[in-house]
């Protein structure tokens, strides 16, 4: 089972409010796969171990271009940035974010970027390791 990290987004994990996640390098994802959801993977300093979130089940996972958050409406009574796990920002802000976040070294994200939009169910909640 692969793990993803959720770094930024760990209290609206936690509480139940992010169900959707934009990814780059998560195509091969399928319905119905599973995932662990931590803290954080990379980055952790000597002695500290990952720590498990929960276990998920990948809904649906799209390919589309980060920008369409700006003009998806919303699906279902909550918007895509609320459900990402972003109550308060604006769609702009959360692209701009992601691009950041996303662009290192020689490798940039742009708003144009291809990123996968990535539904799911949390079916197991919080490990501790």
């Amino acid at each position: 089972m692969r793990n993803m990290s959720f770094a930024l987004t760990v209290a609206s994990f936690q509480n139940h409010t992010k169900d959707i996640t934009r990814r780059t390098g998560w195509n091969p994802l399928k319905p119905g796969e599973h995932f662990m959801a931590i803290q954080k993977g990379q980055g952790l300093k000597k002695g500290e171990h990952v720590r498990k979130l929960g276990e998920c089940i990948c809904i649906r996972n799209e390919p589309e271009p980060l920008f369409a958050i700006e003009r998806l409406p919303k699906r279902g009574i909550r918007s895509e940035v609320e459900r990402e796990g972003f109550p308060d920002w604006k769609p702009e802000e959360f692209v701009k974010m992601f691009c950041k976040a996303n662009s290192k070294g020689k490798k940039k994200c742009y708003p144009e970027t291809i990123i996968n939009r990535i539904e799911f169910r949390r079916i197991h909640y919080e490990f501790h390791t």
